[in-house]
């Protein structure tokens, strides 16, 4: 029923979880402009008892000092997630590649899902406007395009009104049989579209504890790393604790897209389904008083 382009909507996903990542290891620098004051300071305070004694060379040096300007320096963090990558063990990486799958499928899921909703309204304009202005149901479902929902449900509407699927089913009454033929291709439609909001739903309520798993895992080993070296100062703790922590953040920063996606697709899903019940409705009607008039004429 629907065809929508796969190819790009993975490398639209691909791409977005790249560049995620890709942000994710760009290496932190450090501006060191605020080390530069305090080496200022030092020089000054070092050529301030020369300057007592010989005036000349205070004189020298204070010029000296103050032609100098506080130098910006890149300092490269050595914390980061391409420092967790290398340093980690194959749990951590395996963390990482579950959330990175993670993200695709949600985003791969999410412009498909955009995609077939935005033919779908396509398709319900132009059933809107050709289906109900030919002169018959058969004329109608030739103006529809092939893998249209629309003539999917015309053509089994159709198809209901002949009712010969077997003896058993002929005891069933045409209005009924007519109703329940139109009312399982719909339900077929619906379910076409939340494809994958299952996905969604499970990557939004997962991820941020698949994020915390990886936190605690690379805490425990970095605070096991500093037992053993025997140095627990600030710089030794906030290091590795801190890149620990970014498995969190990669956690939430899969969790939240997910979430937003899924509350997204199921309301357009409604509007997507109110127009495809009132056609179907309208077909109903249409389908059944034109079997009635046909059985009054033979009769």
């Amino acid at each position: 029923m629907f065809l929508p382009n796969r190819l790009s909507a993975i490398a639209a996903a691909l791409l977005i979880s790249v560049s995620s990542a890709a942000a994710l290891l760009a290496p932190q620098t450090a501006s060191a402009a605020d080390t530069a004051p305090i080496m200022i300071a030092q020089a000054t305070t070092e050529t301030a008892a020369p300057a007592a004694a010989a005036p000349a060379i205070d004189s020298a040096a204070g010029t000296a000092t103050a032609s100098m300007e506080p130098a910006k320096e890149q300092v490269s963090n050595p914390y980061g997630l391409d420092a967790l990558w290398k340093g980690g063990d194959f749990v951590a990486r395996g963390t990482l590649i579950i959330l990175v799958l993670m993200s695709m499928s949600s985003w791969y899921v999410i412009i498909t899902k955009v995609i077939d909703q935005l033919k779908l309204g396509g398709q319900a304009a132009d059933a809107n406007k050709k289906f109900w202005s030919a002169n018959s149901v058969d004329a109608g479902i030739a103006t529809l395009k092939d893998g249209s929902p629309f003539r999917y449900i015309a053509e089994t509407g159709v198809k209901s009104t002949v009712h010969n699927d077997g003896a058993l089913l002929e005891h069933i009454d045409l209005n009924t049989w007519v109703t329940m033929s139109i009312q399982r291709a719909v339900e077929k439609v619906q379910s076409r579209l939340q494809d994958g909001l299952a996905l969604l739903a499970t990557v939004g309520s997962t991820a941020p504890f698949v994020g915390l798993f990886g936190t605690v895992w690379g805490i425990y080993h970095a605070l096991t790393a500093i037992g053993i070296a025997g140095q627990a100062s600030i710089d030794k703790v906030a290091g590795p604790v801190g890149e620990a922590l970014i498995m969190t953040a990669i956690g939430l920063a899969v969790a939240v897209p997910a979430v937003l996606g899924y509350n997204f697709l199921v309301r357009r899903n409604k509007t997507a389904m109110e127009n495809v019940r009132a056609f179907s409705s309208d077909l109903h009607s249409v389908l059944l008083s034109g079997v009635m008039s046909t059985a009054n004429k033979k009769g």
